[in-house]
């Protein structure tokens, strides 16, 4: 019985060579054919925030809180930094009234709106992400005699959750600043959002 001969070793070696060359272009191609990947680039993002208001007024000793609600809108301009544009409407007293002894200065409500950039740290399914906005905010009620609007600033700051492309929530911590009548504002909200365009 004649036996079969070995493999030449330069054939085996010659053969992996021949695989490894044709798993190396069937890589490229695949990477070639393949969508780019975006993350938020160009994504559409709107949603409403319900929570929780904390303005501090100069010459009063405790802090005015109360409740806010808002709503909001991001874009991606890369896959990095988003366009945010974002309002809210917040009571911070009930029991301000107008009289000799109060200052004009307690506001019963107050509403804000805002835009400026974001930068988000993360893509996945939990995305941390801060932001710098300017806006123009309206105070009046309480003991104020008119309505008054101050230009402030924003610092936004946030946790989001992804449960797929279209569903997110999270909570966001806004912190504003407007005069020094009104050194602090903060607020801190509860989030549901809905994307698209991605």
């Amino acid at each position: 019985m004649k036996q079969a001969s070995p493999a030449h070793p330069l054939s085996c070696a010659s053969r992996a060579r021949g695989g490894g060359w044709a798993a190396a272009g069937i890589a490229a191609a695949l990477v070639t054919l393949a969508s780019p990947s975006r993350a938020v680039e160009r994504e559409n993002q709107l949603g409403a925030e319900l929570g929780c208001a904390i303005l501090v007024v100069k010459d009063k000793s405790t802090p005015e809180v109360g409740a806010g609600i808002g709503a909001h809108y991001t874009y991606g301009i890369t896959d990095s930094f988003n366009l945010m544009v974002e309002g809210a409407w917040s009571l911070v007293a009930l029991d301000e009234t107008r009289n000799a002894k109060t200052s004009a200065t307690h506001p019963a409500w107050m509403a804000n709106a805002d835009v400026g950039v974001g930068y988000v740290l993360d893509v996945l399914r939990w995305v941390p992400y801060f932001g710098l906005l300017v806006g123009g905010y309206g105070l009046a009620g309480g003991s104020m005699s008119s309505a008054k609007v101050f230009p402030g600033a924003e610092i936004a700051l946030g946790l989001d959750y992804r449960f797929g492309r279209a569903l997110t929530t999270g909570v966001a911590l806004r912190q504003h600043v407007l005069s020094d009548t009104y050194p602090s504002f903060t607020q801190a909200f509860a989030r549901v959002e809905y994307s698209w365009g991605w």
